[in-house]
């Protein structure tokens, strides 16, 4: 199999970000490429064009190699529900949820097979594959069971770039003690470093490379500077500090609630790109200040987290919010939490049956947790009542509640009457469509109305998907100028043995 695969000294060295480039330089030289990555824990997911549910950074990867994203770039989804277990998501459908130990002894052969499975059919569709690695591969307490870094190294044949952070500190070591703790075989695949988030100037690190290479006898395929700004969307909640920064000038202020289980967060992304508008997440009343809209977004543990906003403060912040006449949007848990009462009868959201909660009361809809998680494209329109005019939108659905309404005006209508239509109460709305913000029309005039109410101008309508596609260029011409992209193809043929 042709290709790379890029593993990182740590979590968060930028493996996801340079897989992304990667996939945009081999896109625009014209080869048929797909991303990879063969265990993927996120909350953030991507709903492919079939109904399944994988990462979100894989989905985005495939849009930046200009694919469509399928099951096969990322296999096995963990969707952490606690600190002590997650939901088991296989070839985009929810398998099983399993402890971290569970599924290290219960799961491993399994996870293998789909791993194969995958490589596959990869092969069969593409010409080259950028994989992604997770985590190190040096926890040398997980090694014999892993199923992310050397072991899909091995099954797919392709030769490692390591990625090290520099932007932490103590990349030297960061190098020298991953390739220390590797066995010589796995040594062996690791064929060029890549050092990452470099700040300063790049000529002030050459000695640095120079004693890497001569101390490793590894080639350093390049020194990636800091990406300011890049706007390419992340993969978990750890990146929403640096993904969102907070405007200092702006005109519309958003308040998302930051949820302990926040899922999804990309949805707000959009919002990046509009420069009157500031994102701000907010975790506890004393940060609420006074926005201009609220949003509640998905989350993996609706129950549990509706009740720490219900501790902190912050529910009745929102209810004072939207008493007072301002907008409130919830999405998938968001939605669920802003109904009147929750009900989880077989413990699908909070790991224990029977139980229940009183929502924050602001939409007349009740919810129920079932067996049975919905994932699905949809594509349909605004209702012509909801405020906003009949917009087209699409988007998709993850969930595992059902939504009933008392009330007389949805939210969303649907071709067929397929898909939960969402409530609106006025300048409150529920819906379980993720990805709604991308659509510019909508974006535009839900922004449009918070921009009325100050008094402001409306705001032209931003061609987003011109904008990404932008950025994706932009992104790869930033690390393609800094790689040493005749010896990595080489690699990529199988060739360059160092």
């Amino acid at each position: 199999m042709k290709g790379i695969m890029l593993q990182g000294t740590s979590s968060d060295a930028g493996k996801s970000l340079l897989t992304a480039a990667l996939c945009r330089i081999f896109f625009n030289k014209g080869l048929n490429t797909a991303p990879f990555k063969s265990q993927n824990m996120s909350n953030n997911s991507y709903v492919t064009a079939d109904g399944m549910e994988i990462g979100r950074a894989q989905g985005v990867q495939a849009e930046a190699a200009g694919q469509e994203a399928t099951v096969y770039m990322n296999p096995i989804l963990l969707k952490p529900s606690s600190d002590m277990q997650a939901e088991v998501v296989l070839f985009g459908k929810r398998d099983c949820v399993l402890s971290g130990m569970a599924y290290r002894t219960d799961y491993y052969q399994k996870g293998l097979q789909a791993i194969r499975t995958s490589l596959d059919e990869l092969s069969k569709r593409h010409s080259y594959i950028i994989a992604e690695g997770a985590g190190s591969p040096a926890e040398v307490n997980l090694n014999d069971r892993e199923l992310v870094n050397m072991k899909v190294a091995e099954l797919a044949e392709l030769p490692v770039i390591l990625v090290a952070d520099i932007e932490r500190g103590g990349v030297f070591a960061s190098i020298v003690g991953t390739l220390a703790l590797l066995s010589p075989d796995d040594r062996n695949r690791v064929k060029g470093l890549i050092i990452n988030k470099f700040r300063g100037d790049l000529e002030l690190f050459q000695d640095g490379a120079d004693w890497l290479e001569e101390q490793t006898g590894l080639p350093v395929l390049g020194i990636i500077p800091f990406l300011h700004g890049h706007m390419i969307e992340g993969e978990d909640s750890l990146s929403i500090a640096s993904i969102f920064p907070e405007k200092t000038v702006y005109s519309v202020d958003i308040a998302v609630v930051h949820l302990p289980s926040i899922s999804n967060y990309t949805d707000f992304e959009p919002f990046l790109y509009e420069k009157d508008v500031r994102i701000r997440f907010v975790a506890k009343a004393s940060d609420f200040g006074n926005p201009d809209a609220v949003i509640l977004p998905g989350t993996k543990s609706t129950l549990a987290d509706l009740k720490t906003i219900q501790d902190n403060g912050l529910g009745e912040s929102i209810k004072a919010h939207a008493d007072a006449g301002k907008a409130v949007l919830g999405i998938c848990g968001g939605y669920q939490m802003l109904g009147e009462k929750l009900a989880d009868p077989y413990g699908t959201d909070t790991g224990k049956q029977g139980e229940s909660a009183v929502g924050l009361r602001l939409l007349p809809v009740s919810t129920e947790f079932g067996m049975i998680k919905e994932t699905t494209r949809r594509k349909g329109f605004t209702a012509e009542n909801c405020g906003l005019g009949r917009i087209p939108v699409d988007g998709y659905e993850i969930h595992m509640g059902v939504t009933k309404s008392e009330s007389i005006y949805p939210f969303l209508e649907f071709p067929g009457g397929n898909g939960d239509a969402g409530t609106v109460s006025g300048s409150i709305i529920g819906t379980y469509m993720h990805h709604l913000f991308y659509n510019d029309s909508f974006r535009t005039a839900w922004l449009n109305r918070l921009r009325k109410a100050k008094g402001l101008k409306p705001a032209t309508e931003l061609n987003l998907e011109a904008v990404k596609d932008l950025r994706y260029n932009l992104l790869a011409e930033q690390v393609e100028k800094h790689l040493d992209m005749e010896k990595l193809m080489c690699m990529a043929e199988g060739g360059c043995e160092q």
